[in-house]
C-alpha cells in the first residue's frame, strides 16, 4: 500500500516529493552528491524543478531549467526513515536568493508518514525497498523564472555549527 497523504503541489507534498526524487537516484548520479550540476536533470517531474542542496559545506552548480517551471528546494532539511520522529530545531535557519534578491523561505514539517522507494545505495534511504519517511526543513518555492541566465543561492544551518550552501547558475530555456 502506498502512502502519500498530501496534495502533490502543497508545501508538504512538494517537500515529500523532493525526498522521493532524491531517493530515486543512485549514488553515482544523485543531484545531492553532484559537484557540478551535471546530474540536476535526473528524474525531474513535469510540473516543478527540484534543486538539491548538499550534505554539508558549499557547492556550486550549473544547469538548464525548462521555461515555465517553478523551482522548489531546501535551504536546510532533515529526513528520517522508518517513522523516526524529527524533533524541533528552534535554532535552525535558512535563506534563499534569486538573482541576489532575498526570496522567502518557509518551514515545512511533513510529520505524517509518506512512502519513499529509493534506488540502490541512494543517499536518502540507502535501499530499494519502500521506506516510510518524514521530512522537516526550511524550503523555498520560486515561481517560473524568465528565460535567460539566473543565479539561485540558498543556505541553512542547524544553529549548532552544521551548515549547507548551494549556488546554482541556471539557464532557463
Amino acid at each position: 500500500m502506498s502512502i502519500f497523504p498530501y496534495e502533490p503541489d502543497s508545501p508538504e507534498g512538494l517537500a515529500a516529493r523532493w525526498v522521493q526524487w532524491a531517493a530515486a537516484i543512485g549514488p553515482f548520479r544523485n543531484p545531492i552528491l553532484d559537484p557540478t550540476g551535471r546530474h540536476a536533470h535526473r528524474r525531474q517531474p513535469d510540473d516543478v524543478w527540484f534543486l538539491a542542496g548538499c550534505f554539508g559545506g558549499n557547492v556550486e552548480r550549473r544547469c538548464t531549467v525548462p521555461a515555465g517551471r517553478p523551482l522548489f528546494f531546501p535551504a536546510f532539511n532533515m529526513w528520517c526513515p522508518d517513522g523516526t520522529y524529527i524533533p524541533p530545531l528552534p535554532a535552525a535557519t535558512g535563506e534563499a536568493h534569486v538573482d541576489q534578491v532575498p526570496h522567502p523561505v518557509n518551514t515545512i514539517d511533513v510529520a505524517e508518514l509518506f512512502d519513499v522507494r529509493g534506488a540502490f545505495l541512494n543517499p536518502v534511504t540507502r535501499r530499494r525497498r519502500r521506506v516510510p519517511m518524514r521530512v522537516w526543513g526550511i524550503w523555498a518555492r520560486v515561481d517560473p523564472l524568465a528565460p535567460g541566465p539566473h543565479t539561485v543561492a540558498f543556505a541553512g544551518t542547524d544553529g549548532h555549527g552544521f551548515h549547507v550552501a548551494a549556488t546554482y547558475q541556471l539557464q532557463v530555456a
